[in-house]
């Protein structure tokens, strides 16, 4: 059975440690995606985040490698995620961090996997503009 995937790369002009603690502190994470979050840096904590309206996703974090890469398995959130893992593959050249975020697992390509693949590419727009300026737009922020 084929699976489908959402897949992004992004140049964030910032050391690969400060896009590594952006993507797996609560402070980071608060920035970028939501302001309401429980976040912990630690393999097999279940990250949760919150997008009002009972809209809450939960992620557990199965990979942390510093500075490298994350990894997420969604275990609680829109039944189309569940059970889909998300990525971030990071490494750092000329002072320069290319993202590569993928979401994959997904059982079949919806009109949701359409519009969550246009939202993630808009996560990647806050990070970058987190990290190279200081202002990310979380949720809260955001104009949908």
């Amino acid at each position: 059975m084929k699976m489908e995937k959402i897949e992004h790369i992004n140049y964030i002009k910032s050391p690969i440690a400060e896009v590594y603690k952006t993507l797996t502190t609560q402070e980071g994470l608060g920035a970028v995606w939501t302001t309401e979050l429980i976040v912990k840096p630690e393999v097999g904590f279940i990250n949760e985040f919150d997008f009002g309206d009972n809209d809450s996703t939960k992620m557990k974090v199965v990979e942390l490698y510093t500075n490298k890469r994350i990894l997420w398995e969604c275990t609680d959130s829109d039944p189309e995620w569940i059970g889909t893992k998300i990525s971030f593959d990071l490494t750092e050249k000329d002072g320069v961090t290319s993202v590569v975020l993928k979401h994959f697992d997904w059982r079949e390509l919806t009109e949701f996997y359409q519009w969550c693949n246009y939202n993630w590419a808009m996560f990647l727009l806050s990070l970058k503009s987190y990290c190279e300026d200081g202002e990310g737009t979380p949720y809260q922020k955001r104009k949908f």
